[in-house]
């Protein structure tokens, strides 16, 4: 019959998220335009946890070799930091699930809240970090193309 694998499971579930009930906002539109150099941005993380939920090796999938589709739940507590890391060539959608959280970009002069169902778009060269300014958790499912192992 079917083969349901954890990383297919974990795809099909993004795009549940992403497609199910109200369409979600693609939150990552930077209100300010113009460009932080994120001169004091944090270097280290804080109350969050980051777990690897699937994972698909490209190489074996599309010729892709030494990079991987993977998904992680990441759960960041309140005063909680995702530090400051790039995307050059790592592209990745997020999708808050629940809570919210303060992103700041590089190509944004302001800060932009994502709230659950918003979806963040990280890809070309973008480098940012997350604060979770809330009350209460945020967790997030990340979805990047990654030279994994």
């Amino acid at each position: 019959m079917f083969n349901i694998t954890k990383s297919s499971l974990a795809a099909g579930l993004i795009a549940a998220i992403a497609l199910g009930g109200a369409t979600p906002a693609l939150a990552s539109q930077c209100p300010a335009g113009g460009t932080n150099a994120l001169a004091n941005a944090p270097k280290e993380p804080k109350d969050v946890t980051d777990t690897v939920i699937g994972s698909v090796d490209l190489g074996k999938e599309i010729n892709v070799e030494g990079r991987q589709l993977r998904t992680r739940r990441l759960v960041v507590q309140p005063g909680g930091i995702v530090p400051l890391h790039s995307h050059a060539d790592r592209p990745a959608l997020i999708v808050t699930v629940s809570g919210s959280i303060t992103e700041h970009r590089s190509d944004c002069s302001a800060p932009i809240e994502h709230h659950a169902g918003d979806i963040s778009r990280e890809a070309d060269g973008i480098s940012h970090y997350w604060i979770n300014h809330g009350t209460e958790p945020a967790v997030l499912l990340s979805s990047d193309v990654f030279h994994g192992k």
